[in-house]
């Protein structure tokens, strides 16, 4: 499993725009999508914060760093996934059972 792959790149670093939008040819009904958004408890999204995809072990599979707006996207399989997030604004984990299909997700992050 890896971050999404895309001609859209982050100014200056080789991760995805996790903003773009989700590419037309990928075909939703066969292929599963992790995604949303970091926030600190205050509600503000958080710019810049590592995003790790753990597997059902706890197991490193991938990282991704948020877009300005806090946004963050894996393709993955289907299962369950641990979302841990880093940020100057502190540290968080969500756990999502994902499906095919976009799965949505929300981490909130607290020092």
């Amino acid at each position: 499993m890896t971050a999404v792959t895309s001609a859209n790149t982050a100014a200056g670093c080789a991760a995805p725009d996790q903003s773009a939008p989700i590419p037309a040819s990928v075909d939703l009904e066969k292929e599963t999508v992790i995604t949303g958004t970091v926030q600190a408890d205050s509600g503000e999204a958080v710019a810049g914060a590592y995003v790790r995809l753990l597997d059902s072990t706890g197991e490193f599979t991938a990282e991704v760093v948020t877009s300005p707006e806090g946004l963050f996207r894996f393709f993955a399989a289907p299962g369950t996934w641990t979302l841990r997030a880093l940020s100057r604004h502190g540290n968080g984990d969500a756990t999502v059972t994902a499906s095919q299909g976009i799965n949505q997700v929300g981490v909130t992050v607290a020092a």
